[in-house]
C-alpha cells in the first residue's frame, strides 16, 4: 500500500498549499526549526518510519539546508518563519498536521545577548504554533526548551517540578514563557503538550557559536582556544542522537503527554577541562587563553534530573570521549560548508 501512495507525494511539491490528493500516511508531522542542529536530525530519525510525512518549516536564518540530508518521500522544506502569523497560517491550514515539533528559535547565548528584541520575537511562534494548532486538529505540540529556564543552580541536580525556575534572560524569558502558553492551551483549550528541557546537546552538524563545535574548530586550526573567566564553570553533554531518540521514545509511546522532560547527560565537566580534552583528542597545539567572565548567561553549573528521560531511552548515553570521536570522524558541518 505504502509504494500505491507515495507516487502521488510529488503533488504536494507545488506549492505550499497544495496537499497530495492521495494522502494516506498515518502521522502527518510538522518540524519548525527543522533545518537547525537538533531539528534536523530528529527529522532524519522521523523519516525512518515510513508512516511519517515530514514537513520541515525554517527561515535558515540560522538553519542550513545542507544539513536535511533526507529521502525525496515523504518530506517537504518550507522556507518560512514560524514567527510570521501569515506565512505559518497557510501551511498548517492546507496540512492539517497530526503532531507538530516546535523547535524553531534564536540559539546561543553570545547571539541571544546581543539580539534581545530578536529572542523575545520568538513568542509570537509560540502563540502562531498553539493557536493554529487549536484550530487545525493538532494532536500534541512537542517544545524544545531549554535548561536555560533553570538560572543559577540552586538545586542538584535541576529537576523538572521542585528547581525553581528563576533566570531573568530574554531566551529564558521566552522558554518559560512558552511553557506557560503550552500548559494554558492545554487547560483553555484541551491541546496536548510535551516539553522538553534541552540540556547542552552537541554533535557534528552544530554551529561553532557552541562551545564543543568552537573549541574543536579552533584546536584543528591550531588557534588558541578562549575560555572566559576561570574556566570552572561545570555542563553535562548530551550527544545528539541520544537527545532525538530520547524524545521520539516519548512521542511514540505517549509518554509524558502534558510534562516536562530534562534532556540531558550524566556527567559534569568544567570548561577547562573540556578544552584539554579536545586538545588531547585532536593532537592540537592549542594554547587555553582566559577572557574575562560573561557578564551574565554563563551559569556556575549545570546538571539534570534525568530520572524522567532514563525511563524514554534506558541505555547507556554516549560518553563525551566516544561522542567527540564522532564529531571528529563525521568532520564539523561548518568546516565543510563555509
Amino acid at each position: 500500500m505504502l509504494s500505491f501512495f507515495r507516487a502521488f507525494l510529488d503533488e504536494g511539491n507545488e506549492s505550499k498549499q497544495t496537499v497530495p490528493k492521495y494522502f494516506l500516511i498515518m502521522n502527518k508531522i510538522l518540524v519548525t526549526g527543522g533545518a537547525g542542529f537538533i531539528g534536523s536530525t530528529l527529522t532524519e530519525h522521523l523519516l525512518k518510519n515510513p508512516e511519517n510525512f515530514v514537513v520541515v518549516v525554517d527561515n535558515l536564518s540560522t538553519g542550513h539546508i545542507k544539513k536535511l540530508v533526507l529521502p525525496q518521500q515523504n518530506f517537504k522544506f518550507i522556507k518560512a518563519d514560524a514567527n510570521d502569523r501569515k506565512e505559518l497560517s497557510e501551511i498548517m491550514m492546507s496540512w492539517k498536521f497530526d503532531f507538530v515539533f516546535h523547535y524553531a528559535a534564536v540559539v546561543g547565548v553570545q547571539r541571544t545577548l546581543a539580539n534581545p528584541l530578536f529572542v523575545l520575537n520568538d513568542v509570537e511562534g509560540v502563540k502562531n504554533v498553539l493557536e493554529l494548532s487549536k484550530n487545525t486538529g493538532v494532536k500534541r505540540v512537542i517544545f524544545s526548551s531549554s535548561s536555560e529556564i533553570y538560572g543559577e543552580p540552586v538545586e542538584y541536580p535541576q529537576n523538572e517540578h521542585t528547581t525553581p525556575l528563576n533566570s531573568r534572560l530574554p531566551y529564558a524569558i521566552v522558554k518559560n514563557l512558552a511553557e506557560a502558553y503550552l500548559r494554558a492551551y492545554k487547560k483553555e483549550f484541551d491541546l496536548d503538550f510535551t516539553i522538553f528541557r534541552f540540556f547542552n546537546t552537541y554533535g557534528p552538524k552544530q554551529s561553532r557559536n557552541f562551545v564543543i563545535s568552537k573549541f574543536i574548530n579552533h584546536a584543528l586550526k591550531n588557534e588558541d582556544i578562549p575560555v572566559y573567566g576561570d574556566g570552572l564553570q561545570t555542563r553535562t553533554f548530551c550527544f545528539v542522537e541520544d537527545n532525538v531518540k530520547a524524545c521520539i521514545s516519548a512521542f511514540e509511546n505517549d509518554l509524558f503527554v502534558n510534562d516536562v522532560v530534562n534532556i540531558g547527560g550524566d556527567n559534569e565537566i568544567t570548561i577547562l577541562d573540556l578544552a584539554r580534552e579536545i586538545i588531547k583528542l585532536t593532537g592540537s597545539s592549542s594554547k587555553i587563553v582566559h577572557l574575562p567572565a560573561l557578564e551574565e548567561g554563563d551559569m556556575r553549573g549545570r546538571r539534570p534530573d534525568t530520572t524522567k528521560m532514563k525511563t524514554l531511552y534506558n541505555k547507556p548515553l554516549i560518553t563525551l570521549q566516544e561522542g567527540l570521536r564522532k564529531v571528529l570522524e563525521e568532520g564539523l558541518f561548518e568546516l565543510k560548508y563555509q
